[in-house]
């Protein structure tokens, strides 16, 4: 079905051949109405600005279709496609009066891709196409402006050489750079047009030289060929598949090409290019923000070659032109509803749109525009939540600079100001190429990466390191573009940086490779050594959103906290309850507990081991009496002892000794008991409830310092809502045993107390069996959690502290060098389609006994987007997760909500 849609809307019919190529531009916009999946996003950007009127050069899109279907073929072109790339070439020369490769006044094109979703410099872009070595005359002689047609011919040549034939671009850069060091001059604009000519010549001889004695393409139609096979190969070069894998982006099956007519920034002082976005990326203001170049063409901008100036400058320089940039800005947006980013280029005073899509932006600015879209009534609530994604939420708590370091202490660090481009602040270790920032960070290092300007092949170690800073570029830069979508602090432009090698100077001083530096993003300020670090004040959007997510969302989220400060930390990020309480994390907080705990394990007898359980009894008391007092009237589970007690025992000569001086028993007999303790599957072996069968007076405790605690802190007055989970339940019998010696513990403690205490007794679902057997087992539970971490380990027979040696393999794209079996690690996202079964029939036979059931989760799934929405639909009343992941369960829930609603 899914498959007959997509061939409807790219123009296949039964009968019919599939169409590959639409027009727009010239009054047309033939892609009209076609989503991004047949377009890409440029295309559809491009098509939906012209619908609309809005002023875009005339091109041509071919499909994403037609890019799968090359690769289908072994690379080759789809039937038809040529024939309807050159009619639309046709259509395009008749719209412009103007022929490709015409040696009077050709018709240039730009050559560009665009995937159904952004992959920011990731793929090729090849512009100037149609110029050869008589068409280069003549655009000198129609403009009158040879230095505009020299510079348009020498990058032609240096795009398609390295772009459509794959020749290494340095050498071309270098070329470039001796021209200005023999002429004295720094930036581009300043080589006057016979020097351009002689470089178009030099770039041609190198070309000659690398491609084996074949002359530069002359022949317009060749050169077009050649850019379109370039764009379509571009969607499997290292840096566009690495980008993918570092987006986690499987859904995508190719790129669109655009073929669109040429305007040009670079005629002289009246004209321009540039990068804008509607609001400030960074922090979600609504001002107009953006970068742009005077004499320029698009690349140099994005490329970050030459360091632009800001966008409100155009307003001096070219008034007309930036007016009218103002009004599309208002246009798209309210078209949109949303932030967009935009790429425009300026000829003679002439606006010309070349892109829009939606902008990347900071975890903050997100916030903030998804509320301020909500007061401004361009959006709903719903379409807010709907908005945000998880990573959004993870990265509102990324660090910056602790205050604590003092005024006086970052004024003497402070080595240089860059352009502030993604806030935040980062510290790690000097590196200068990407490929040592992805090789340190593999090791455990934490880095800084340190370019000139970075490239997309960069991605892999941009993405690897904490924090990136570059010479040169501005706030639309690719370093800042790319680090922006991924909430990574960067810093650009930083003229004050002299590169040379492993090593940089900045202020009088060298920093070497593996040299500290501390980034702020958010002021653009470079530090040299490592500063404290800490974690941000949330933006008062972001309470805003939450609170909206809050009333849209069926589901509770609750955290897994073992300790008051647990509990109370979750609290701040809007826990409604505890969903597991693990007890046994108590023990290992300071010696005198974990000797008590490893001295009743060690106990020869019953006595013995119920006076080290008399040790453990007010600790554990006044560890639940805290967190019960913390949540304050909201429920907390508190499953019973789960590891096996292997765990617990001490694992030297010192641990044995001190353990032999309070239990009196030799060390021998202590080591012999650790090692009968040994189990060859532990996970399989004595833990959960079956330590409470054959050891029953570790549930007297735990239970006794559930309720006591309950006790006290209910006559403090505070609500005191206690669940005694009880974890590895495999049989009804085995809970039944169970359930009915803790409930004779707590009910004879709350009737000796006259107190009026409440609690549940339930169990967690952790193991097949239980879940086929949770009809019987809901005879006695009085509510489940489904514990999914062990649940998958045993449904997929796969060991969580092994498996990540070949799990790998299973979740990698074959391009990847894996297998694709699973499309996410079955223990980070639920797998769904086979433990998730289980969990439905647990949940549906538990209820088909006890309708009134609760039922959560508490396994790590519980904070994964895909995995809440799952459990929403599964009907569950709660989901469980650690503390800081409580917001995304929030998130997710809504937006489960919301998604419901539409269906």
């Amino acid at each position: 079905m899914a498959a007959k849609k997509a061939a409807k809307k790219s123009g296949a019919k039964a009968g019919k051949s599939k169409k590959w190529v639409y027009f727009f531009g010239a009054g047309k916009a033939e892609g009209a109405g076609l989503s991004k999946d047949v377009l890409g996003g440029k295309g559809q950007g491009l098509h939906e600005m012209s619908r609309i009127g809005l002023p875009v050069p005339a091109g041509f899109t071919i499909t994403i279709d037609a890019c799968a279907e090359y690769y289908n073929l072994g690379r080759k072109f789809p039937s038809g496609m040529e024939a309807e790339t050159l009619k639309n070439l046709e259509i395009l020369e008749k719209a412009t009066g103007k022929k490709l490769g015409d040696p009077a006044d050709p018709l240039l094109v730009s050559v560009r891709s665009g995937a159904a979703r952004s992959m920011p410099g990731m793929m090729e872009t090849i512009l100037n196409l149609g110029l050869n070595d008589r068409s280069v005359e003549g655009l000198a002689k129609k403009t009158g402006n040879p230095r505009f047609a020299y510079d348009a011919y020498r990058r032609f040549i240096q795009m398609y050489s390295t772009t459509a034939m794959g020749l290494s671009k340095e050498p071309m850069e270098e070329m470039l750079h001796d021209v200005k060091r023999r002429l004295g001059v720094k930036t581009d604009p300043e080589i006057p047009a016979e020097p351009l000519k002689k470089l178009c010549q030099e770039y041609k001889e190198f070309y000659k030289k690398n491609m084996k004695g074949q002359e530069f393409p002359q022949d317009p139609k060749e050169q077009l060929w050649g850019a379109i096979k370039a764009v379509f190969g571009s969607w499997e070069a290292e840096k566009a598949v690495t980008y993918r894998r570092v987006e986690k982006i499987t859904d995508l099956k190719g790129t669109a090409v655009n073929v669109v007519q040429m305007v040009f920034g670079n005629k002289g002082e009246t004209s321009g290019t540039g990068v804008c976005f509607t609001r400030d990326p960074n922090n979600g203001e609504n001002t107009f923000y953006g970068d742009c170049l005077i004499n320029a063409q698009g690349e140099d901008v994005v490329a970050g070659i030459r360091t632009p100036m800001k966008l409100i400058e155009l307003e001096k320089r070219l008034p007309k032109a930036y007016k009218q940039l103002c009004q599309v800005r208002l246009t798209l947006e309210k078209h949109y509803k949303d932030m967009q980013d935009l790429e425009f280029t300026i000829e003679e005073e002439k606006l010309y749109m070349l892109q829009c899509r939606t902008g990347k932006r900071s975890p903050a600015a997100t916030f903030r525009i998804a509320t301020d879209l909500v007061k401004e009534k361009l959006i709903s609530k719903a379409d807010a939540v709907s908005r945000i994604s998880s990573e959004d939420i993870e990265r509102l708590f990324y660090p910056v600079i602790d205050p604590s370091a003092g005024k006086q202490k970052l004024a003497e660090a402070r080595v240089a100001t860059g352009i502030n481009a993604v806030p935040g602040a980062a510290c790690g270790q000097v590196v200068f190429t990407a490929a040592d920032a992805e090789a340190w960070a593999a090791k455990g290092k934490k880095v800084i990466l340190v370019r000139r300007e970075t490239s997309p092949e960069d991605v892999g170690g941009m993405h690897a390191a904490q924090g990136i800073l570059t010479a040169t570029g501005g706030k639309t830069s690719h370093a800042a573009v790319v680090a922006r979508g991924w909430g990574k602090c960067c810093v650009v432009g930083c003229e004050a940086l002299n590169i040379s090698g492993n090593s940089m100077q900045v202020a009088g001083k060298t920093v070497k490779e593996g040299d500290f530096l501390t980034l702020d993003g958010s002021a653009g300020e470079v530090y040299l050594g490592e500063l404290p670090l800490k974690k941000p004040e949330l933006p008062a959007s972001y309470h805003t959103l939450m609170g909206w997510a809050d009333e849209l969302r069926t589901i509770k989220g609750r955290p897994n906290a073992d300790t008051p400060d647990d509990a109370e930390n979750a609290v701040k990020m809007g826990a409604e309850g505890i969903g597991l309480c693990r007890t046994e994390h108590m023990f290992f907080d300071t010696e005198e507990r974990r000797l008590a705990i490893q001295e009743m394990i060690v106990a020869e007898t019953l006595e013995a081991r119920k006076k080290a359980l008399a040790k453990l009894l007010p600790i554990q008391r006044d560890d639940f009496a805290g967190i019960f007092k913390a949540m304050n009237g909201k429920p907390v589970t508190i499953r019973l002892i789960d590891p096996p007690l292997h765990e617990f025992t001490p694992k030297d000569e010192a641990g044995v000794k001190k353990l032999s001086d309070i239990t009196g028993l030799s060390t021998q007999a202590i080591w012999h008991r650790c090692e009968q303790l040994h189990e060859s599957n532990p996970m399989l072996g004595h833990r959960g409830c079956r330590l409470c069968i054959t050891y029953p007076e570790i549930l007297d405790m735990q239970v006794t310092a559930i309720i006591q605690a309950a006790i006290q802190v209910a006559k403090q007055g505070v609500k005191v809502l206690p669940e005694i989970m009880i974890p590895l339940t495999m049989d009804r019998k085995e809970l039944q045993i169970l359930k009915d010696q803790a409930k004779a513990i707590a009910d004879d403690l709350i009737r000796k107390a006259g107190s009026k205490v409440s609690y549940m007794i339930g169990t967690m679902i952790e193991i097949p069996r239980a879940a086929l057997l949770a009809d019987q087992i809901a005879g006695v539970a009085e509510f489940f959690s489904f514990g999914t971490n062990d649940l998958t380990q045993m449904t997929l027979g796969l060991s969580r502290d092994d498996a990540g040696r070949f799990l790998p393999a299973y979740v990698m794209s074959e391009k990847e060098g894996g297998k694709a079996i699973f499309r996410d690690d079955p223990f980070q996202s639920l797998d769904q389609s086979g433990v998730g079964q289980l969990v439905q029939m647990g949940i549906a036979k538990g209820r088909s006994v006890r309708k009134d059931l609760k039922v959560g989760i508490c396994g790590e799934h519980g904070g994964e987007a895909k995995s809440v929405k799952f459990c929403v639909a599964a009907g569950m009343n709660y989901v469980s997760c650690s503390p800081y992941r409580v917001p995304i369960a929030r998130l997710a829930a809504a937006q489960a909500a919301v998604e419901a609603k539409k269906k």
